[in-house]
């Protein structure tokens, strides 16, 4: 059997599409490219039971839809998956249909948070065969197709399928599958060097992402209240320190890797994390390869961050989300203000390099609350505690608990329904007192922070080699992308 993992192209005049490996979908006016891991084990779970794999990234490549229409049609998979989110899953449902149109024959399966947090409606809107539920559809993937050609007997929990007229379902997805067993991506067959360069969480290039954990341990009360991706994993699971170790070493030795970014939505923290960060010292990597990853405030302590630092860890991605700390309450961060400062100023003060997300448009924000989230960012990036940042709008998508919260409360401006319109291109949500314009343009201005003199400043005293300017060019034709799109959304 022949099976395509497809990210086929997304026509829109909006910009690039950022659907891959991603817990929030945006368009970006400048490429960023992100290596989709669970797809990638996905692909090599496959070819390792001896199936032909077809790694089929249009985006990345590039593709136009006639072009990969036609190239996909003339490869003839017998089994086609396709990841989705909110803000595509209708025209996934168009592009469904014209893959059943062209080739009646094959089955296409969708899979990703959007359809796990409702299912039946893409078997009801669209003509798809198949949707996996749950953040392991890497090995249900590899259960179903095994059934359809007749090496299992049975699906495993978590799929929904067709069986005559009627659609049908195995039950509740089970995240049973052990972490430790899975093998060693195949960059080659999936086409890594796609995402190698085009990525602003990578100094220095080629980088690779890996994916320890699934996918995050804070999950006191369901987790972060926003997050999409607690519905994919209700529960966490780690491998074991030395195997993500040994994934490095094989990066390093074959493909030459300089940066690797761990996609786990928490790194592991505690003893985990200090084996790991010894053995990468022990092995040498620390020397070899820069090392980043998603971490929370409050996890970690001083001589954590030094650990850290000496185990070749360069850049760290935190959540701030908002300076009020009603709003992080209501969020269910487990995190406060004086702790984001504190846990900023000993991460800087150990070397790292500070990555930090900030979201406006909460409905319950008003303007001063959104205005002093914006002094915030300054503070972070003018003290140099933080060296970059992201700012965006607001977006609960189907399966968080703000999107059951926002339809309860009616909190919607629009349809919340009207799926297209969560690209983060304008807010969703209504706020106490602010027009969506305002919070738009608010969102732009944290974003301009990154263009201030006082951190340029910053910035140019950082400066140690042509890789450190390269990288900062980067940064800032990022940001005014992004600038630019926010002005055409306005």
């Amino acid at each position: 059997m022949k099976i395509a993992i497809s990210y086929p192209p997304i026509d829109s005049g909006k910009g690039v599409p950022l659907l891959s490996q991603n817990r929030q979908f945006q368009y970006f006016h400048r490429a960023t490219y992100i290596y989709p891991v669970v797809p990638a084990y996905a692909a090599t779970l496959l070819k390792e039971a001896g199936y032909d794999v077809v790694w089929d990234d249009a985006i990345a490549e590039q593709k136009t839809y006639s072009k990969w229409l036609n190239e996909i049609e003339g490869k003839a998979p017998d089994v086609i998956m396709i990841e989705t989110k909110t803000p595509v899953v209708k025209k996934h449902w168009s592009i469904v249909n014209d893959l059943k149109e062209a080739m009646p024959n094959s089955k296409v399966v969708l899979v990703g948070d959007h359809v796990t947090a409702l299912p039946e409606e893409s078997m009801k809107q669209s003509k798809v065969d198949f949707v996996l539920t749950g953040g392991d559809y890497d090995f249900l993937l590899l259960n179903l197709v095994n059934f359809l050609g007749g090496k299992s007997e049975r699906l495993e929990s978590g799929i929904w399928y067709r069986e005559n007229d009627a659609i049908k379902n195995t039950g509740k997805f089970q995240l049973n599958h052990d972490l430790d067993s899975l093998p060693f991506i195949d960059r080659d067959l999936t086409m890594w060097r796609l995402y190698s360069e085009l990525n602003g969480n990578f100094r220095v290039t080629p980088g690779t992402y890996t994916m320890s954990g699934r996918d995050c341990w804070w999950r006191k009360d369901g987790g972060c209240t926003f997050c999409s991706w607690p519905t994919l994993y209700p529960s966490f699971r780690v491998r074991k320190p030395e195997l993500l170790i040994d994934e490095i070493g094989l990066l390093i030795e074959k493909y030459k890797v300089k940066s690797v970014f761990d996609d786990t939505g928490c790194f592991p923290a505690g003893e985990w994390l200090k084996k790991f960060a010894n053995l990468m010292i022990d092995r040498g990597y620390n020397k070899k390869i820069q090392f980043s990853c998603n971490m929370r405030f409050g996890a970690l302590t001083r001589n954590d961050y030094q650990l850290m630092k000496k185990a070749g860890f360069r850049m760290i991605l935190f959540g701030v989300e908002s300076s009020s700390q009603s709003t992080l309450n209501r969020l269910n961060k487990g995190t406060t203000v004086n702790g984001i400062l504190d846990g900023s100023r000993m991460a800087h003060e150990s070397g790292l390099e500070l990555h930090v997300t900030i979201m406006v448009g909460y409905p319950w924000e008003t303007r001063a609350d959104a205005l002093a989230t914006l002094d915030l960012a300054k503070t972070l990036m003018g003290k140099g505690w933080a060296a970059t940042l992201q700012s965006t709008v607001v977006i609960p998508y189907p399966g968080s608990k703000l999107y059951s919260e926002a339809l309860k409360n009616g909190w919607f401006r629009i349809d919340p329904t009207d799926y297209d319109r969560f690209d983060m291109r304008e807010p969703v949500l209504t706020t106490t007192d602010m027009s969506p314009e305002e919070v738009t343009k608010i969102c732009d201005e944290i974003y301009k922070v990154y263009l201030s003199p006082k951190y340029m400043l910053k910035q140019l005293v950082r400066t140690r080699s042509l890789k450190d300017i390269e990288y900062s060019a980067r940064g800032i034709l990022r940001v005014l992308g992004h600038v630019k799109d926010f002005e055409k959304n306005e």
